[in-house]
């Protein structure tokens, strides 16, 4: 199938609205866009997930939520979904892939931060835009792992992506390893689109994510400052992703959130896909494939609660290993788990 470049962007700039989860296809376009059929009913709720507010002075940071999880996959070629989905030929990168010349924007976007993760085999994350979060108390969230800051549960690939594993192992009192990353003091900003393309793993317990957190967090304690989850899945939903709100009155199970759901009992592990959000004032918009699934405005909020993103945040991504909303591994899942990025891309609008 075939559709025009204006449509696609039609789709991309999100001129159509949803508040309720959607359901995605699984079919690159023959132009590089994603086909994206109307909406349909995802068969399964879009409210907030079920989860509980951190508790006061868990994990290594005394007032942060948790989102974390992984798992491997055994799926379908990586160019499923392509590198750059729904970019014109013309804009397709060429390397050095993190050079902001070489890396293509959406229209009314120009590139602000961003890695690609080009480097050798083996080696660690960029120490200038990346700090490893480190500890295993669960995070608020009674999650398993303990988040390490080993090449073993990180590391380029050497063909340009980061390689993220759970590992079931026995370290520093628990049975599995992972890796919990963030920008905080190295990139934090207002407002944006912010998006990334990762092929997700699946399984029982495992809890991939990629998220953000307001500046001043672990002073003021979440929620806050706020939390914006772009993209979450529950590897027991392996066609399911969400995307959620948490602040001041609606956090935790009452986070103001949506779902996104694959046609046809598609996997997300089963190819690479594009998560964004477009986040600009008063306003947070959600894609998966270029494909507008929820938007969100202060008009949302429960009464007497405070719309609270109007200020610096900074970037999240971790798999995690059990905890209250996805549950614990069981005798089904595997490890390692993996979780594969292909790219982290931040753009501010064009003046």
């Amino acid at each position: 199938m075939t559709r025009s470049s204006s449509l696609r962007w039609m789709v991309w700039l999100g001129l159509a609205a949803c508040n309720s989860a959607d359901v995605l296809p699984n079919e690159p376009a023959a132009d590089g866009g994603v086909v994206a059929p109307p909406p349909a009913a995802a068969g399964s709720s879009g409210a907030a997930p079920t989860r509980s507010a951190p508790a006061a002075g868990s994990g290594g940071t005394s007032s942060q939520p948790v989102r974390d999880a992984g798992t491997r996959s055994t799926a379908s070629p990586r160019d499923a979904t392509p590198r750059d989905a729904g970019m014109p030929d013309s804009a397709q990168p060429s390397a050095p892939r993190d050079a902001a010349s070489s890396v293509p924007a959406p229209p009314g976007w120009k590139l602000l931060w961003n890695d690609e993760f080009d480097g050798p085999k083996g080696a660690k994350l960029d120490a200038s835009r990346w700090i490893y979060e480190t500890g295993g108390s669960g995070w608020g969230n009674n999650q398993l792992e303990y988040d390490t800051d080993r090449a073993e549960n990180a590391a380029l690939d050497g063909n340009g992506e980061l390689v993220i594993t759970a590992i079931k192992e026995s370290y520093m009192g628990k049975n599995y390893t992972s890796v919990r990353l963030k920008t905080q003091g190295k990139f934090e900003h207002t407002y944006g689109r912010y998006e990334t393309r990762m092929r997700i793993p699946f399984g029982q317990g495992i809890w991939p994510a990629f998220w953000m957190l307001g500046v001043d967090a672990n002073n003021v304690g979440w929620p806050t400052r706020g939390e914006i989850d772009i993209m979450e899945n529950i590897g027991r939903e392996p066609d399911t992703i969400h995307g959620t709100l948490h602040g001041p009155g609606y956090s935790g199970g009452n986070g103001l959130g949506a779902a996104s759901k694959l046609a046809m009992n598609q996997r997300f592990a089963d190819a690479y896909h594009v998560f964004a959000i477009e986040w600009e004032q008063d306003i947070v918009r959600w894609y998966a494939d270029g494909k507008l699934y929820q938007t969100r405005t202060p008009k949302d909020l429960p009464k007497d609660s405070k719309w609270v993103y109007d200020h610096p945040f900074f970037l999240l991504l971790n798999l995690a290993v059990g905890g209250q909303w996805p549950g614990n591994p069981d005798a089904t899942t595997t490890f390692p788990q993996t979780m594969k990025v292909d790219y982290v891309r931040v753009y501010e609008r064009m003046k």
